[in-house]
């Protein structure tokens, strides 16, 4: 199979930067596939789980927001937090769930409230995916 670029940014650290495959991503207008040769464009990302597929197999990885872009060069997400399935801090993810549920709780109706139940949902489907066995 043909092979891309992929780099995964976050502020921290690179997370990631080497050719591979494939790599799926959580798009905030839904989850799409980059195959070498891709179309360029840019998205936002949502909370959910990356996948690199490459030679050495699939490698699972947490994001929790940022961009992703597609151009000749291969795929570049940048991440708002990044870390690998196994390195993820369960207690963050639980702590931002209910930082986000007193949120809702005192805002009232309107766009604002909606964005905010969007990111609990993303959230908690992260929190679904690390405790449960249909990890994405």
């Amino acid at each position: 199979m043909a092979t891309f670029h992929f780099e995964l940014v976050s502020p921290e650290k690179l997370l990631f930067s080497g050719d591979v495959e494939q790599v799926d991503v959580p798009g905030a207008e839904g989850d799409f596939g980059v195959l070498a040769g891709h179309a360029p464009f840019v998205s936002t990302i949502r909370p959910g789980i990356l996948t690199v597929h490459g030679a050495n197999g699939e490698q699972k990885i947490v994001v929790l927001g940022g961009f992703a872009e597609v151009s000749a060069a291969g795929l570049t997400v940048l991440a708002d937090v990044a870390e690998n399935v196994a390195d993820i801090d369960r207690t963050m993810i639980a702590t931002r769930i209910g930082e986000l549920e007193q949120t809702i709780a005192k805002t009232e109706a309107g766009s604002g409230l909606d964005r905010l139940i969007t990111r609990l949902d993303h959230y908690k489907t992260v929190d679904r995916h690390l405790t449960g066995t249909a990890m994405h």
